[in-house]
This record gives C-alpha cells, structure tokens and sequence, in this order.
C-alpha cells in the first residue's frame, strides 16, 4: 500500500471516529427530554436513539453533497487538509463534552474543514458564499425558529389538556415522547450521518478514487451511520445532563412540545440541503419548551455559556484544523505527530472526565428545582 493509499484510510478512520464522537456528543438532541421526564429509561432511550440514528442515515445524501461539493472547493482539497479539519472538529468536540455544553459537532466539523483548506489551499478554495447561505444563515434562524415553534406548541399542550386529570396528562404526554424522540433521532441521523458522509465522498474525490460531484457510494452511507450509532449508543450522558436538567425543568408536555418542533424543523433542512445544527435546533427548542410553560425557570446563566459556545465553535475549530494542517503538511512525519497530540489530548479528556462522572444512574441529577419550585411546579 503506498502513501497516498495509506494517508486515504487513515482520513477515512478519522473521518469515522469524529462520526463516533459526534454521535455520543449529540445523544441528547434526542433524548435528554425523555430521560429527564422518565419517559424512557437511559440504557433504553440511548438504545433507541442509535438504532434511529443508523436507519436515518439512509433516508438521504443531499446533506453529503452540500459538505462534499459546498462549501469548500473539491478541486483544491488535499487528504491531508481534510485530516487536520476533522483533528481540529474531534478536539473541539471533545472539550465541550467535558465541559457538558452541547455545541454543535457540525459546525465544528465545517469550522476545521474552513480553516485546514484556507491554510493549505488559500482564501480561494474556500467558498464563503455558500458558507453565508448554508452554515450562517440556518445557525442564527434555526433555533429561533425551533424556540418559537416549541413555545407556541408548549403553550398549546397546556391550553389542551387544561381539563385533563394531571397524571393522565403526564401519562398521555410520556407515551408521546417515545415517539417524537424517536423521530427526532431518525431526523438526527438523516442530517448528522450525512456530514462524515461528505467528508469520506470529499476525501475519496481528492484522492482520485471518485470524480468530482460524486455522490457517497453505499459502503460510506453504511460506515458513517453505523459509526454514529455506536456513538450514541455510548451516550453523552454530560451533555444530557445540561440539555435534561440544566437548561431548564421539563415536564412530558414540554418534552413533547420541544422534541416534535425540532423533528419539523430538522427534517426539512435536511430535505433543502441545508446542514445545519441538530444540537441548536434542539437546544432552541428546550428553550422554547421552557419559555411557553407558565411559572417555568429557565436558567439564563447556563443558556448564556452555551450561547459562548456556539459563538466559539467555528473559529476554534478552524484555528485548530489551520495550525493542523500547517504542520500535517510537512509530510508524513507531521501527519504523525497531528495524530499523536490528538490522541494523548483525547485520553487526557477522558482522564478529566473521570474524576467526577456522570452516568445512566445520576444524569439526572444535577439541575433539580429547588423545594419551593417543586411545590410551585405541582400547582402548574
């Protein structure tokens, strides 16, 4: 197997394990709300959400085609750019599951893609417009939008059920969640799955192996989601504690409200093209679910931190994917040396994340009302 040969597995494998990571940082889009109301266990919520998420990867590509010939210009990419991007979308991704803030794993990933291709192709291989009009854009309107879906619909759920006995309520509400979660996983992986899809189509144009405009062969569409899955399958269980327990005190009503409006809005952005965040979607949602209950706490302070977050996402990541691509440019010898910071880093997050972790027995935790809240959420 010569170098260019190697160099095209070795991105792939990458490509897959940020699809790992970018399946167990975005659990919680799906099921934080449903494992914050009881509707569904843990160990079975992140079940489901990983069988959904793989079926969902073969409801589409259009989300591929935009990442491999969108945003960047496939003519002028090298393996070797799209591997230090997807260096610098993994650490990112990685920081913000240890800090437990549910930043977006896509925009980490176009982020690191923009900033290794600046670096090793220039300002012109890069296509600001299409990044305007397919990342800008959806990622300021996106969970706007699901934040006022999810209110109006949280608002309705209430005013509905007004005359409904309060358990039988809860009840009805806790049936629902199991399946608007469920649609929101099949929705997560028709437009994450795509992402690492792109990326592998991208790699495999730039390598000779595909022509320009191809579209992800079968075999890619069945790595990436079979990739993802296992990813959510492991859990992001910091990240549903902040999306379950921190953001905001959900109730089945709520949960249900938030997860069916972030289904409509993520399904069809997948159906125009647009790839855009499921974690801000959802995360506006929950908001939205927040904002439309009567006496509901929201917590400003951690919304706050999350909002940092996603302000930081792009550049942090394409700083990282530009410094990564600088030095994995100098041969093979810099590819190595990329690689083994990134994987000394990944083991160092992990040993962090050791000494107070958070698990299926106390996610949810953290984030509980006060006793005065309770009393006043019976009342509700």
């Amino acid at each position: 197997m010569d170098s260019v040969s190697f160099l095209l597995v070795a991105v792939v494998l990458t490509a897959l394990a940020f699809d790992f990571t970018n399946g167990f940082h975005d659990t919680a889009n799906s099921m934080a709300t449903s494992i914050a109301t009881g509707a569904l266990s843990p160990r079975i919520a992140v079940g489901v959400a990983a069988v959904l998420n793989l079926a969902g990867a073969f409801l589409s590509t259009e989300v591929a085609k935009t990442i491999s010939n969108g945003i960047v210009d496939d003519a002028k990419v090298s393996p070797v750019m799209i591997f230090a991007g997807l260096i610098g979308a993994i650490l990112w991704n990685l920081i913000t599951w240890l800090a437990g803030l549910p930043s977006s794993s896509s925009h980490a990933l176009f982020g690191g893609l923009i900033g290794a291709v600046w670096v090793g192709a220039g300002e012109s291989a890069v296509r600001f417009t299409a990044i305007v009009e397919k990342i800008l854009v959806p990622a300021v309107a996106s969970p706007i939008v699901a934040c006022a879906v999810a209110m109006l619909a949280t608002y309705l759920a209430y005013v509905i059920t007004r005359r409904v006995a309060a358990p039988a309520a809860r009840k009805g509400f806790r049936a629902g969640q199991v399946g608007s979660a469920s649609l929101v996983a099949l929705a997560h992986g028709t437009n994450d799955a795509q992402k690492t899809m792109g990326v592998i189509t991208l790699t495999l144009i730039s390598g000779g192996v595909l022509t320009h405009g191809s579209g992800p062969p079968w075999w890619v569409v069945l790595a990436a989601g079979l990739a993802i899955s296992l990813g959510t399958y492991i859990g992001g269980w910091r990240i549903i504690r902040t999306m379950g327990k921190g953001l905001t005190d959900i109730q089945p009503p709520q949960g249900f409200a938030a997860e069916t409006s972030a289904t409509a809005v993520i399904l069809a952005s997948s159906h125009l093209g647009f790839p855009l965040s499921t974690t801000q979607v959802c995360t506006g949602s929950i908001l939205g679910a927040g904002l439309g209950r009567r006496l509901a706490h929201v917590r400003w302070g951690i919304a706050g931190r999350i909002a940092v977050s996603w302000l930081l996402t792009l550049p942090a990541a394409a700083a990282v994917g530009g410094v990564a691509a600088w030095v994995a440019g100098r041969g093979n010898a810099g590819v190595a040396l990329v690689a083994g910071i990134a994987m000394a880093a990944a083991a160092g997050f992990y040993a962090l994340s050791r000494r107070r972790p958070v698990n299926p027995d106390n996610v949810n935790e953290a984030g509980l009302p006060e006793p005065a809240e309770r009393a006043l959420d019976r009342t509700v």
